[in-house]
């Protein structure tokens, strides 16, 4: 390109106009063309504009808890945020305390012995712990199998990293153990990782020990590292804890797994998650975060370690709000002409549009919810093409605001000549 550049007073602003038509420069990134629209953000935005504007918008859509963290953990951050010595850098793996009290809680929660040395690693949440592992493990055009519907870091933090998805259903049924064999026999090259996610976000879906077993004894046999995110451990109801992949025999031979103290002790904005298992993965992942991070604040891990070694009596209460909230927002949507499948566990419901509007689809229905009847809801379609039919409800409002949902959501339904008979 042949231009003559003035370098008058307007000059740099020409300079800017011609770098920017130039098509080299104006090209996307290629990570960034390798990422598709948000979905779920447009709904996003259109509930912040409704805020804006005054309107009460009750927010079933974002899994963010409305419950504090127990007193003892926030007291004890403060107390460490005091002292002088505190505010420098941290550990990027994780001070040995908090490792520490991360393996105990496997050791009483799962009978699972832990190394905090070589098979424990703290992450900023398990999103970000999730993203790391996936730039240490994974080359360009590699194949990863990963459910669909599932939440975006479980794709999306291999695409990122140059890595090719081959979808697996969420479902632990038969089709799953065939879907997983076709794609090692018909994927080239071979897969090399697994994603699983049991209780799945966003499906609530749960697993027992025997489908773990399986699975382990399918890794081993074809060569491929299993990532099992257990972020919602302790949000089980109906008495039926969850179950941890380590607890099978020989399973750290080829699986780490990410677990997150955002929904079990209210702390998703401290930013507090684990990795532990496989010591090659784990020192794949260590070494990684030390180029991309110094760790936590001190205080926070500090916070960390009391909340994982003190009383555990809020987790037992925060599991059985859920539990009540969930039996309400079931009863109270039922009730207002939407039958929405009971879940076992997580925070959220994986709820089937009302077969009178499925047409709509997920994104529309969502935008519809959100202007006639101030209800915010995830379109399931943002969880992978899988999830088209069905929205994701977090159950992070009261009972009262459930009630009040169930009631704005029958209206609406009403107007749209669906009422609960027909529903």
């Amino acid at each position: 390109m042949n231009r003559r550049l003035s370098y008058g007073p307007d000059g740099a602003a020409l300079l800017l106009r011609v770098f920017v038509s130039n098509s080299a420069v104006t090209e996307e990134f290629y990570r960034m063309k390798r990422l598709p629209p948000y979905v779920i953000a447009e709904v996003n935005a259109m509930r912040a504009a409704a805020r804006a504007r005054g309107q009460d918008i009750i927010d079933l859509g974002m899994g963010n808890p409305d419950l504090p963290p127990p007193p003892h953990v926030i007291e004890k951050l403060c107390e460490v945020a005091m002292k002088p010595d505190a505010h420098g850098y941290s550990a990027s793996k994780g001070i040995p305390g908090v490792r520490k009290a991360q393996a105990s809680y496997y050791a009483r929660r799962f009978n699972v012995e832990l190394d905090p040395e070589t098979e424990v690693v703290m992450t900023m949440g398990s999103k970000e712990g999730l993203a790391s592992l996936a730039t240490a493990i994974t080359a360009p055009g590699d194949v990863v199998l990963a459910p669909n519907p599932s939440y975006p870091i479980h794709t999306f933090g291999f695409i990122i990293a140059g890595a090719t998805i081959r979808s697996v259903p969420t479902t632990p049924d038969e089709r799953y153990w065939e879907s997983l064999d076709r794609a090692m026999r018909y994927s080239v090259p071979r897969p090399s990782v697994v994603i699983v996610n049991y209780p799945s976000n966003p499906t609530a879906e749960t697993v027992d020990l025997a489908f773990y077993e399986r699975l382990v004894a399918w890794a081993r046999e074809n060569k491929v590292w299993v990532l099992s995110d257990l972020a919602y451990s302790e949000l089980y109801f109906d008495g039926n804890p969850t179950r941890s992949i380590l607890e099978v025999p020989g399973a750290k031979d080829v699986a780490v797994e990410f677990t997150s103290m955002s929904k079990t002790f209210s702390m998703a904005g401290w930013r507090v998650g684990f990795a532990v298992g496989n010591p090659q993965l784990i020192a794949a992942l260590t070494r990684v975060k030390s180029y991309l991070d110094y760790g936590a604040f001190t205080p926070i891990q500090a916070a960390a370690c009391a909340a994982l070694n003190g009383p555990q009596d809020i987790v037992e209460a925060n599991r059985l709000l859920y539990q009540k909230r969930r039996d309400v927002m079931v009863e109270a949507f039922g009730r207002a002409g939407w039958e929405i499948p009971s879940p076992r566990a997580s925070m959220f419901a994986w709820a089937p549009l009302p077969p009178a509007l499925r047409e709509m689809g997920s994104l529309e229905f969502s935008k519809q919810l959100l202007v006639h009847a101030e209800v915010a809801v995830a379109p399931g379609v943002g969880y992978g093409e899988d999830g088209e039919g069905y929205v994701r409800i977090a159950m992070v409002e009261n009972e009262q605001r459930l009630r009040q949902a169930a009631r704005n959501i029958r209206r609406y339904l009403s107007s749209m000549g669906v009422n609960a008979s027909a529903a």
